[in-house]
């Protein structure tokens, strides 16, 4: 997996500037070329707005419990919302959860998700790697961002 924010990282690579620091994005030119297939991800976060809503981690997506939500793939408004997880290998449509079968996977992607609150924040707690949308302090044009 990868993301459009590897772009800019991976296009400063290839172009030989190796001093990009500070932005989100990885270099996946490894993964373009064919020389890797590994993802740089440990894990991706879905988000609806403000509210992380499930994590991915390789073949497995888990949609974490929710009390309340806005709009939702996989819950509805009045039901008990436990965690749904599904194996995107064999299960592409996420049809059929499989989170009892495998409590140490759930256990392992609801760890992740507890980082992400942290760093990434979460519906009415802010994280501590938040801010705010295109911003840079200080920018100025040519500079190497640090």
């Amino acid at each position: 997996l990868c993301t459009t924010m590897d772009l800019l990282p991976t296009c400063a690579t290839l172009a030989g500037e190796d001093k990009i620091h500070a932005i989100d994005g990885h270099d996946i030119g490894n993964l373009l070329t064919g020389n890797s297939g590994q993802s740089p991800y440990e894990a991706f976060y879905y988000y609806e707005r403000d509210q992380l809503q499930a994590v991915r981690s390789g073949k497995w997506k888990l949609f974490v419990p929710l009390q309340e939500f806005t709009r939702h793939p996989h819950f509805r408004k009045g039901t008990r919302a436990e965690p749904l997880l599904f194996d995107l290998v064999g299960d592409i449509g996420c049809q059929e959860n499989v989170a009892e079968q495998h409590p140490a996977i759930v256990a392992r992607l609801l760890a992740l998700a507890d980082e992400a609150r942290a760093d990434l924040g979460d519906r009415g707690r802010p994280g501590t790697g938040q801010r705010p949308p295109g911003k840079i302090e200080g920018p100025a044009v040519g500079q190497v961002m640090k």
